[in-house]
């Protein structure tokens, strides 16, 4: 797809270039030749006048001289000889053939004539004793003057064209195709037994839908295959009664080979059974793991807790916010542990602001983490580090009841942190740093400084709202 992509858009953009450069190409050689062709005619007709004055020999080689190219050798003036018995007077270069200067006299009017090295233009104009002709010599270079300069111009234009169209299609592939790319190795590795494989929800809409579909489709996989091996172990548990009565019975056969083979063959089944529950255990702790490797949607925990919440909460006249919950948010925990951590912090809300304060929560979904707040309107913490300290909820001794040991656990699983500071609202805000990659250094203070400025900016207009 990325190269079917490159070459659209390289196939487009040269069909382009080629459509606009090549007739631009030849309009700017036709527009120096026009120029030579019009400086030429500048020149011939600063003669003319001195023609129409005179035609003496010595003053026509002055205004020869004086022109702009006449001492190169480039203006000729050929002028035709007075009276009967006078002759033809040449002034100057000629380098036009007489029959070509004898059409221009008898078509009256300027014209091009091919000479070697370049054309000449014969400009008529009338004299006394007829009509006579100023040749003006315009080599091909001054044809071709800046013409090259123009199309390599035009050459580094095009090709600057072509590349960019290359590299803007090839990150557009890159967009459409790492999503792909991704959604197919997780389907290879789920299907090579990784239960924990999941997608991230992003890219185009068509492809964050294909994501969506797969993930859910994980998430049943998953759950069939632990309710299968649930159902395994709890059948393998009901043979055991049948085993011992069986076992019983033939205990009591006494002594033989058939009371021999049937007691072997019953311990043989038992061995069997016992086989089938240790590999049905083993499975369904596997099946867990991969269950709580595989993550939540953090926004549909967050929505699902404060479904429960707000009915506490309007019995208070609490008002509630939620924000950045409306879309997928995909977070490396398993749902129970961050649906337990949702309900400490907001059980502290409860606990310790009066009646009617309001609170909040807002998740932010960033490149490396996801960042959970939980704000308040109350009276605040008055040691926050003391209260990270020593929270380990127990309510034993140096505890502050916040019950926040959850919480920081939670976040330091996935190499994240928890830090509780002072809300937009006016009280507490705990903020849950949870992040995506495991491995990856902890956030730095000016990266959540970023963070959390853009939130409470976000924090503050809702407020305002």
């Amino acid at each position: 797809m990325r190269w079917a992509l490159v070459k659209v858009a390289l196939a487009v953009t040269a069909m382009v270039v080629v459509a606009f450069a090549v007739p631009l190409g030849l309009v700017v050689k036709e527009m120096a030749r026009d120029r030579a062709f019009s400086n030429a005619e500048r020149q011939a007709a600063t003669i003319g006048p001195v023609l129409a004055i005179t035609t003496d020999r010595t003053q026509l080689e002055r205004a020869v001289a004086s022109a702009e190219t006449g001492r190169g050798g480039r203006i000729g003036v050929h002028v035709p000889a007075s009276g009967r018995g006078g002759s033809p007077t040449e002034i100057g270069t000629r380098r036009a053939a007489p029959e070509d200067v004898a059409a221009a006299v008898k078509l009256g009017r300027a014209s091009m004539s091919p000479v070697r090295g370049g054309s000449s233009l014969l400009q008529p104009t009338a004299v006394a004793s007829g009509i006579a002709v100023v040749e003006v010599f315009v080599p091909d270079d001054e044809l071709t003057n800046g013409v090259t300069t123009s199309w390599v111009v035009l050459a580094v234009v095009g090709l600057a064209l072509v590349v960019g169209s290359v590299a803007v299609a090839d990150r557009l592939g890159t967009r459409m195709v790492r999503p792909a790319e991704r959604l197919a190795g997780a389907a290879h590795d789920l299907g090579k037994g990784k239960l924990g494989v999941r997608v991230p929800e992003d890219g185009p809409k068509e492809l964050r839908s294909a994501a969506a579909a797969f993930n859910a489709m994980a998430d049943q996989v998953v759950q069939l295959l632990a309710n299968e091996r649930e159902l395994a172990a709890d059948l393998s548990h009901r043979l055991r009664t049948p085993l011992t009565v069986l076992r019983l019975n033939a205990a009591s056969l006494g002594d033989g080979p058939a009371a021999d083979q049937t007691r072997s063959a019953v311990e043989q089944l038992e061995r069997e059974v016992d086989q089938i529950i240790r590999t049905a255990r083993g499975q369904k702790a596997y099946t867990q793991q991969a269950v709580a490797g595989a993550g939540c949607d953090a926004a549909e925990v967050i929505r699902e807790r404060m479904a429960f919440w707000s009915a506490l909460a309007e019995d208070e006249g609490r008002t509630v916010r939620v924000a950045g919950a409306d879309r997928p948010v995909r977070i490396p925990v398993a749902r129970p542990e961050l649906a337990a951590a949702l309900d400490a912090m907001l059980g502290n809300v409860f606990r310790h602001t009066p009646e009617g304060t309001a609170f909040a929560v807002d998740v932010h979904n960033a490149e490396e983490a996801v960042i959970v707040l939980v704000s308040d309107a109350g009276p605040g913490i008055a040691d926050p580090d003391a209260a990270l300290r020593r929270g380990h909820g127990g309510g034993g001794a140096g505890s502050t009841g916040l019950g926040l040991d959850i919480v920081r656990r939670l976040a330091e699983s996935t190499g994240g942190d928890v830090r509780i500071g002072r809300s937009v609202l006016g009280g507490t805000e705990v903020r849950v740093w949870l992040a995506l990659t495991e491995g990856r250094p902890r956030p730095g203070i000016r990266r959540g400084h970023r963070l959390r400025r853009k939130l409470r900016t976000r924090g503050r207009r809702a407020a305002r709202a």
